[in-house]
């Protein structure tokens, strides 16, 4: 196509694109760009468009080659900017004259910035001003409120604790810290009336079976009809806090922690979820609306993660440690690759075959899970979407 304008007389290409962020994504536009440039000898003005729609996230960036693929200006990315860009006709046709080069931020910057302009723009073009979140004192839902902050502003970040007697006292006192670092609303509304009368009413009914996940399970829904209570009465968006490790094997509870209206981490690996929080405790922007300096507790960031719904319980009791799942997900979600290549890269294969079946049975609830914004080439929406069920896979988790 390029070739056939410069053939049919086009003295330079003006390329505007609505092109949306992923990680790495801008080394890949600026590829494609140098080889339509060498390959017709033509100027090249790439145009991409900023903000963000639903879970995608326009970060801008554009910029201009002349001929050969030779940089000649950068603008920033993820701010609107308008800019002067000259051309000058010379014997060899067209040249854009040399302007700024905007040099990018790190790839743990960008994706910060994307999920805070995705949320941002999410809440600007549904018509919310203010959102909730349940704090519990772990690291994700920490992130989501640093992140809601930095996107809305703190006053109009409503942090609300719903213990249990599983809730530790570690956790009461490190959600109470960061919604007072953050300068946030705080509210404390303890769920164990309303589980004790959820336990009478089926109590009948439960009787001669043993507790299980159900009772687990009621906990995390008491929550989420709470938040939603306040959600419809003071007109805040409901965020849910899920990484993109527990929605990739199912460890959230549907109606339950993952009832909201937009998820800001959805395609953030627990792994990277840790890293994001350090990262952002040592760096503050202009663009931020949030305070600066260390706004999540060190122990957040470094206590063992747990749901809380039982004594004593721990994310690994059930799971592999956080390093190995998400260096598994990354082969099987992320790159498309089979339980060989997990087995290659040094897992166990039993793991491996365990992690599998726990991504296929999850799939009617990432069908059901709020929006979030695109990290990585394979987020969980429209990068990847598999049937929900199906008989073409072995029960026992082969291909």
């Amino acid at each position: 196509m390029a070739e056939t304008l410069a053939e049919t007389g086009a003295e330079f290409l003006l390329v505007p694109n609505g092109s949306p962020y992923y990680r790495g994504k801008h080394d890949t536009r600026l590829n494609h760009m140098v080889a339509r440039s060498v390959e017709t000898g033509l100027p090249v003005i790439y145009l991409n468009m900023v903000g963000g729609q639903d879970d995608q996230v326009f970060d801008g960036a554009s910029f201009g080659l002349n001929p050969h693929g030779a940089l000649v200006f950068q603008l920033p990315q993820f701010d609107e900017t308008v800019a002067h860009v000259d051309l000058a006709c010379g014997p060899e046709g067209w040249r854009i004259e040399p302007g700024p080069v905007h040099v990018h931020a790190s790839a743990w910057e960008q994706d910060y910035r994307v999920m805070v302009e995705g949320l941002r723009d999410y809440c600007r073009k549904t018509g919310f001003s203010k959102v909730l979140l349940g704090l519990s004192g772990g690291v994700d839902s920490a992130l989501v409120a640093v992140i809601a902050a930095d996107a809305l502003g703190p006053e109009n970040v409503r942090c609300v604790m719903l213990p249990s007697e599983y809730t530790s006292a570690d956790s009461l006192a490190d959600a109470d810290a960061l919604a007072r670092a953050l300068g946030c609303p705080y509210e404390h509304v303890p769920i164990t009336p309303a589980r004790d009368a959820v336990t009478e009413t089926l109590a009948p009914l439960f009787e001669g079976r043993a507790p299980d996940l159900t009772e687990e399970n009621i906990q995390s829904r008491l929550r989420g009809l709470l938040l939603m209570a306040l959600s419809n009465k003071f007109g805040e968006m409901l965020l849910t806090t899920g990484n993109k490790s527990e929605v990739a094997v199912g460890y959230a509870t549907i109606y339950g922690d993952m009832a909201g209206g937009y998820n800001p981490i959805k395609d953030l690996y627990k792994t990277r979820v840790f890293e994001t929080c350090r990262w952002r405790n040592e760096n503050h922007r202009d663009w931020m609306q949030g305070p600066g300096g260390e706004v999540i507790p060190p122990r957040i960031i470094d206590k063992p993660p747990s749901a809380e719904l039982r004594a004593d319980q721990k994310d690994s009791d059930s799971l592999p440690d956080y390093p190995e799942l998400d260096a598994m997900l990354e082969i099987l979600v992320d790159r498309d690759g089979s339980i060989s290549d997990v087995v290659a890269a040094g897992f166990d294969a039993e793991t491996a075959r365990k992690v599998e079946r726990l991504i296929y049975l999850s799939e009617y609830k990432r069908f059901q899970s709020a929006p979030g914004p695109r990290l990585t080439k394979r987020a969980f929406w429209l990068d990847r979407r598999y049937p929900i069920v199906n008989r073409f896979r072995d029960p026992s988790g082969g291909a």
